[in-house]
């Protein structure tokens, strides 16, 4: 049916036109300046959607991407009755686009859009779970109290979602009263008119415009792929078009969803939520379940089970304690096999044991007579019944690993919360199972079936080429002439705004007195520049070492010096906005997707360049896989994710046209080795110093002091 539908095409100029000189864009700012790279990219998005292409398009920061893509993209809805998907990397970019972009697009455009932000169903209150919750208080007593709390909100919630509560609610008590797809009752739910799903799902089906995250977009795409097609309502409702904005974090988007990993809280969370025995009193939905089964009598077993699964869980938590040592991640590979031995036997324990407890439930719910089975506990045991599932499957493939080629199998310490480590072993692990490679997924589930996929983001390219994130993504797979690539330059003037500096006595990052040259340099940078720095770390460590003696060394100084993990990212982000002398030490989620236009940030500095720590796993088993089809892991993997990484640190400065400030780089292997470049190359055209450390500090304060 829909290879007969004939579209409407975009006017290509008419829809540059809302945006250019004369436009309602225009007309609603005194200060407008017509952005040429905004017109360009507008006038690119429209033709892929005329031409069914998949556009892979690289905007600096301050083109104005958000228009350029939503102005094509509701008018193609509106005139061609579809509904077009924007996913996003970040919560902050979606509620900016809800909240902020679309309303003006729609007094850009003088039409009415009809948009959603829809999250995944786990994000808003199940009312039936919530009921049944609040009605099984033998089950979990310490989460009594703060139940019957969310049950109060809810009564006066519209939403329903976890983000409108005025507190965050704990991960246990959230699981237990959140909508869960396969627990849902549907139409025979006694809420069904009234669910907070439902409702989204509602206004879903009569959008233009429904606005996710890559991770919920993913989960669509699975279920469309495992027999959904494309022509139902799963997750989200049908659609052919897809604009990706933050397009370069896709590849780790959908390798996180794609992921599998269990831990021991994971298994006895299930295991406790179906049976439950506290001195001689017994709970858990299977025995609700059982009271209406003809295999009642299965449930005799459950005590003795669920007791060899909780012995199984601690021997395979020892067993992987003594396995990583002081290591955080170990790999499961033909290097490690034989040391993971123990791990594997306590592993296949663990499976049996799992199994034999599948086997109870699923033969009660067997049992279960057709009248009996539209009851809240049933649907609950059956969906409690495919996680085990889930679990003895992903237990299974550890143990046959050398079957799954496809995949990376590997175990990481985690660091628990301070009130749960009361045995006085602060860590637990965690038993993950992740996709090699996602590129040819991503061409069979998105490329191919799609009519048109618009990619942006202003990080992209690799020095000049896209073939690094098009060889990661997929689109190395699909038909080579469907595909336009074009980049847009920003419009911000770095040329006279922005200084970049790297020290030529730097030691280099392997030399021991790096790290003590790293928060000498630090102390006198800060000064320099009067505060209003951010600086970017790869290592957790090196943070926490140069944060406390540059504390220190700045005891006199008026600014607030905050450092990533003291509180949570938002705070401390507001936090650093707000007090304009203030300096943030941080890692990893900082690089990216942090913006903090205006004063309070005139300096960013980069202790190294961001490449990925050769002992991650998967980063491990990527390199090989490389190296065992003849190539070079280091320029065709590690350079080019690092000089994405990079490009997005150096783009935390300048935010608006007026920003001013200095990117200060620690490492010197950006001007003395080969590669560097590359590094080099992705800068944009500024004002640049390569001198001594010294004389890079006098630079920086002259710099900022005009």
């Amino acid at each position: 049916m829909d290879e007969v539908k004939e579209y409407k095409s975009l006017n290509i100029e008419k829809s540059a036109s809302y945006i250019s000189s004369g436009g309602p864009l225009s007309i609603m700012y005194e200060n407008f300046e017509e952005r040429k790279s905004q017109i360009d990219l507008l006038k690119s998005i429209s033709y892929a959607f005329n031409e069914n292409k998949l556009g892979v398009f690289e905007a600096g920061t301050g083109v104005g991407k958000s228009y350029a893509y939503l102005i094509p993209s509701a008018l193609w809805a509106l005139q061609n009755n579809e509904k077009i998907i924007i996913s996003t990397g970040t919560i902050n970019l979606q509620s900016q686009l809800c909240d902020k972009d679309i309303p003006a697009v729609e007094n850009i455009l003088g039409k009415k859009i009809k948009y959603i932000l829809m999250k995944g169903r786990q994000n808003y209150i199940c009312k039936r779970r919530l009921q049944d919750a609040a009605l099984m208080p033998d089950l979990f007593e310490e989460d009594n109290e703060k139940i019957l709390k969310i049950a109060e909100w809810a009564k006066k919630s519209s939403t329903g979602s976890k983000s409108d509560m005025d507190y965050m609610p704990s991960e246990s008590v959230w699981t237990r009263v959140n909508s869960e797809s396969d627990a849902c009752m549907g139409n025979k739910c006694p809420f069904f008119s009234d669910c907070f799903v439902m409702k989204v799902r509602k206004e879903a089906a009569d959008a233009n415009l429904i606005v996710v995250n890559h991770h919920l977009f993913f989960a669509d795409i699975e279920a469309r792929m495992n027999g959904g097609g494309y022509e139902n309502t799963i997750v989200l409702p049908p659609y052919n078009r897809i604009v990706f904005d933050e397009a370069h974090g896709i590849e780790s988007a959908a390798t996180s969803f794609f992921s599998e990993s269990i831990n021991r809280f994971k298994v006895n969370k299930v295991i406790n939520q179906l049976y439950r025995k506290r001195k001689n009193s017994e709970s858990g939905h299977l025995l609700n379940v059982a009271i209406m089964s003809s295999n009642e009598d299965k449930v005799l077993d459950a005590f003795e089970v669920t007791s060899q699964i909780r012995n199984d869980l601690v021997k395979l938590e020892t067993a992987a304690q003594d396995l990583i040592q002081n290591d955080y991640s170990v790999r499961l590979y033909e290097v490690t096999e034989r040391n993971f031995g123990p791990l594997l036997s306590c592993m296949a324990d663990l499976k049996r044991s799992l199994g034999k407890f599948s086997d109870i439930v699923n033969k009660v719910l067997e049992g279960v007579a057709d009248e009996d089975k539209d009851t809240p506990s049933f649907w609950e045991t059956r969906s409690l019944s495919r996680n085990l599932e889930q679990f003895v499957s992903l237990i299974n493939s550890f143990t046959v690993w050398n079957e799954h080629p496809g995949n990376v199998f590997w175990i990481q310490k985690k660091r628990l919360p301070a009130d749960m480590a009361k045995d006085g072993n602060p860590f637990y692990t965690v038993f993950t199972s992740t996709p090699l490679d996602i590129s040819r997924l991503m061409n069979e589930g998105v490329f191919e079936p799609m009519k048109s996929v618009v990619f942006t983001s202003a990080t992209l390219r690799t020095g000049n080429s896209y073939s690094y994130w098009m060889n990661r993504t997929g689109l190395a797979f699909a038909d080579q002439e469907r595909i336009i690539a074009k980049d847009f330059e920003s419009p911000f003037p770095y040329h006279s705004n922005m200084l970049f500096a790297v020290p030529n006595d730097a030691p280099f990052q392997e030399n021991i007195q790096f790290q003590q040259f790293v928060e000498m340099a630090l102390t006198k940078l800060i000064l320099a520049a009067g505060g209003r720095t951010l600086v970017l770390f790869t290592s957790y460590d090196s943070l926490k070492s140069a944060f406390n003696t540059v504390s220190l060394q700045l005891k006199g100084f008026t600014g607030k010096i905050l450092k990533q993990g003291d509180d949570d990212n938002a705070r401390i982000l507001e936090t650093f906005k707000n007090e304009t002398e203030s300096v943030l030490f941080a890692t990893d989620s900082f690089w990216q997707g942090v913006d903090v236009p205006g004063e309070s940030l005139s300096q960013v500095v980069i202790v190294k360049l961001p490449f990925s720590v050769p002992k991650d796993p998967v980063f491990m088993a990527r390199s090989e896989s490389i190296e065992r089809r003849g190539g070079n892991a280091f320029m065709e993997l590690s350079v080019p994710e690092a000089v994405i990484k990079f490009r997005q640190g150096v783009g935390r400065l300048i935010r608006t046209g007026s920003d001013r400030g200095v990117v200060i780089v620690l490492d010197r292997r950006i001007y003395e080795k080969r590669y560097g470049s590359i590094f080099n190359a992705s800068v944009p055209e500024c004002k640049r110093t390569y001198d001594t450390f010294s004389e890079t500090v006098s630079n920086v304060k002259r710099f900022i002091d005009l």
